[in-house]
């Protein structure tokens, strides 16, 4: 969980990225190999063609079109999965698989039947629901119809192709919802921020508005005054500086009530980011901060605060405890906050900034800060002072 000092950057993610197209070679790889895997039904194609048992024009027309057929399919799955429906493009692309499909099985053998499951495959996961749930059916009628040819070779992949065509109107599905609520929750981080713009408008106006109309209207019966009655003039003057200052006040009870973080709101915090990172996560719903000073609490805040972002950028981890504990120490009650992670840490051979800021705010605050790698990952360790505190060991 420290942050890593040599690259300055966070980590790559581990979770999985639904509907989301890679962002660099790692991811692009990942995702080469994940459909290069079900390319395993090209297998029998290709022995028929290595096998030598078709003409020297047959095995040329058969591998030209078969690497047309597979060239089409990935070209197909790499565009439109999860993306919206392109008539124009997709229903190409899928005349063609309809096209080469059948004619490879029907001349070249019950070896190409299999072509059939990827023509299903794009089907299902690049036409939209209603169009999906004909087509499948259609394309199984007609490897059935081919297969007639192959008796043997059409039984074993009957069944598969519409339960995989299907399979995949799930995913396509699955894929679509993900992009949709991912866009929601985008529409609703930018609405709330723009509420809290508005808050914070209401706010200012309410504490600033009538000081500066009453400043506004001083100076100017200071300025009428100051030839005639400098007396007069200077106590409007004396009443400008009384209610500058004090408006200075307000803005600064304000800007620190709006900075301040609370520990409750930080605590549900954490448990949406570490899950939204992939991360299992152990978090205290009803934390109990009677006799926590506000400033300690602020300072335990920053605390979780940090240390959910180093264990989501940095760590690596898959899982990650979260723990707020009343304890009796010699130096009197504090609260106690742990947080430890089962991931690598940063590569950085000493605290980095964010750790170091951590210190001397729990410092100001009258607490401490541990920070230590353990056996299975990283574990941070806050403590403040508390007036009073439960028994030892109570849990919040």
């Amino acid at each position: 969980m420290t942050e890593d000092r040599r690259t300055g950057q966070a980590r790559p993610e581990h979770q999985v990225r639904i509907g989301q197209g890679p962002r660099n070679r790692r991811e692009l790889m990942v995702k080469v190999l994940w459909i290069g895997v079900w390319l395993v039904f090209l297998s029998s194609p290709v022995k028929d063609l290595a096998s030598g048992r078709h003409t020297p024009g047959a095995t040329a027309g058969g591998a030209i079109g078969l690497a047309a057929f597979v060239t089409a399919y990935l070209t197909l799955v790499f565009r439109n999965i999860g993306r919206p429906f392109s008539p124009r493009f997709v229903v190409s692309v899928i005349s063609v698989l309809a096209v080469l499909a059948p004619l490879l099985s029907y001349t070249l053998g019950g070896a190409w039947l299999g072509l059939f499951v990827y023509l299903s495959v794009a089907c299902g996961a690049t036409l939209p629901v209603r169009a999906a749930c004909w087509s499948i059916p259609a394309a199984t009628a007609v490897m059935y119809l081919v297969g007639l040819r192959w008796h043997e070779e059409a039984d074993d992949t009957l069944l598969l192709v519409p339960l995989i065509g299907f399979a995949m109107v799930g995913v396509g599905q699955l894929v679509r919802t993900t992009i949709e609520l991912r866009k929601a929750r985008a529409t609703v981080a930018q609405l709330a921020a723009n509420e809290e713009r508005l808050r914070l408008a209401r706010d200012l106006h309410d504490l600033l508005g009538h000081s500066l109309s009453l400043i506004t209207l001083k100076s100017e019966l200071a300025g009428r005054m100051l030839p005639d009655h400098p007396g007069k003039a200077a106590q409007q003057v004396a009443d400008i500086e009384q209610v500058s200052r004090q408006a200075l006040v307000d803005v600064r009870e304000a800007v620190t009530g709006y900075r301040r973080p609370r520990l409750a709101a930080e605590l549900a915090g954490a448990q949406v980011a570490l899950t939204a990172a992939g991360v299992t996560a152990e978090v205290p719903a009803d934390p109990d901060l009677a006799g926590v000073p506000e400033e300690a609490e602020s300072a335990l805040a920053w605390a979780l605060r940090e240390a959910v972002t180093n264990v989501v950028r940095h760590s690596g981890a898959e899982h990650c405890a979260v723990q707020l504990l009343h304890r009796q120490t010699l130096d009197g009650p504090v609260l106690e906050l742990c947080v430890e992670d089962d991931g690598g840490g940063g590569s950085g051979t000493g605290p980095g900034n964010g750790l170091t800021g951590l210190t001397e705010r729990l410092e100001k605050a009258g607490g401490t800060l541990e920070a230590s790698r353990v056996k299975r990952g990283f574990r941070l360790v806050a403590r403040v002072p508390t007036a009073t505190g439960p028994d030892v060991g109570s849990r919040a």
